[in-house]
């Protein structure tokens, strides 16, 4: 036993290279067995992060990629030069001309957004053209061709009552309400027949009214319906009730009479009617029987009232002239227009708010104005004191229906708090604004 453990001692007595040749295979083979180890314990025991999906199953679409060219056609241009200004390739210009011409009055339109949408090859996708907030039109690609159509517009309808004070003038007072030029001439021209904006306007004054306004979204797109108008001077208030295609006085009178207030769209008065004025040119004081209205050069001039032409052409100091003869003996004079109407000449009949001239300054004048008289059997009467025939009365057999939406209007106007409604088919919804 003893020789036995002698033996096996003394193996490597001599040979102490062999025996470190010996150790370095053993930490070799141990190193191994534990790498081994660990990769076997990540690999199969501790949880790997989510890996990307194999390269086999990784989607390769993608969108394709549109290209999107916004243009706007100025208000003298042309929908085709503007396309060419953006580098529109021909081909496509024509087709958009070609399929919109059968929906759009190229000679007609004033001005408009566009937006072009072409793909990566340069291919027409889609073309949209808005000629106006309302008037929108669309070019489609279906299968191998182009589809046009007017597309339909959302609008919102608001009831919105209007409330203001002349501090200078109308329009002054209505855009300080907020509102635009459109409505006031609007209800100026529902008030014609009864106030002379040029004369009849004074600081104090008050007005209100009922209008609907109508929204693309919040975009403001334009004015519907007047439902009521009220005037205020003082104790004294005019108001007007729209019923059916008219307006009406709170006993059911028509608001349009016989003559207007004034033959033209109000602005200011440059000298009024006198027995004795100081003439600008001949000097002296002399008869001016009838109202001067300073006025832009061009400014249509309306007939006040139904008659025909007894007389158009060159009178002397009054330059250019046009006489009309009315009902009931009356005669309308306008002098120094600029040119007649379209129209206009002897012996014609006319009807009211028909434009026969526009505003000059021919014959002995000093600036542009209209120079309007009126007579009734043969004697000069003053334009802006004259009271004329009132209008025609509701029938009987309207006034039922005629009392509720008067009252209903003037519950509005006399209303204290400004409001809106929403008109939604048929339904109205009423919000207070503070």
């Amino acid at each position: 036993m003893e020789n036995l453990e002698l033996r096996k001692s003394d193996r490597f007595e001599g040979r102490p290279f062999e025996a470190k040749r010996r150790r370095r295979k053993w930490v070799l083979l141990s190193g191994f067995v534990l790498v081994g180890f660990f990769l076997l314990i990540y690999y199969f025991v501790i949880p790997s992060p989510s890996s990307p999906p194999p390269a086999s199953v990784i989607s390769t679409s993608q969108e394709p990629q549109l290209q999107t060219i916004d243009g706007e056609v100025e208000e003298r241009s042309t929908l085709f030069k503007s396309l060419a200004e953006k580098n529109i390739p021909p081909r496509w210009i024509d087709l958009i001309i070609s399929k919109l011409k059968s929906y759009v009055n190229f000679k007609k339109i004033k001005g408009g957004t566009y937006r072009l949408i072409t793909d990566e090859k340069g291919e027409l996708v889609k073309f949209v053209y808005e000629a106006g907030p309302t008037e929108v039109y669309e070019i489609e690609r279906n299968g191998q061709e182009y589809v046009a159509h007017r597309k339909d517009v959302s609008l919102e309808t608001r009831r919105v009552k209007v409330v203001g004070e002349i501090r200078s003038s109308l329009f002054e007072a209505m855009d300080a309400a907020g509102e635009q030029d459109p409505l006031t001439i609007a209800f100026a021209e529902i008030l014609a027949w009864e106030i002379d904006f040029y004369k009849g306007v004074r600081e104090g004054d008050r007005f209100k009214m009922v209008v609907e306004k109508v929204y693309k979204g919040d975009q403001f797109v334009g004015y519907g319906t007047i439902h009521g108008v009220e005037y205020q001077r003082g104790e004294k208030i005019i108001r007007g009730i729209h019923y059916k295609d008219g307006y009406y006085n709170e006993n059911g009178i028509s608001m349009r009479k016989a003559f207007l207030k004034a033959p033209l769209r109000f602005n200011r008065i440059s000298s009024k009617f006198s027995w004795a004025r100081k003439h600008p040119i001949l000097g002296g004081l002399r008869p001016h029987l009838g109202v001067d209205y300073a006025a832009p050069p061009g400014t249509p001039i309306w007939a006040v009232a139904d008659g025909a032409v007894t007389s158009c052409g060159w009178n002397n100091g009054f330059g250019n002239q046009v006489i009309l003869s009315h009902m009931n003996g009356y005669t309308t004079c306008y002098g120094h227009l600029s040119r007649f109407g379209p129209g206009i000449r002897k012996g014609v009949r006319v009807k009211q708010k028909q434009v026969i001239g526009y505003v000059g300054s021919t014959g002995l004048s000093t600036g542009p104005h209209l120079d309007y008289r009126l007579s009734k059997d043969g004697q000069f009467r003053n334009p802006l004191k004259e009271t004329f025939i009132p209008g025609v009365p509701i029938q009987r057999k309207e006034m039922g229906m005629f009392g509720k939406k008067r009252d209903e209007v003037l519950g509005w106007l006399q209303g204290d708090s400004p409001y809106w409604k929403k008109i939604e088919e048929g339904e109205t919804k009423t919000e207070r604004l503070e």
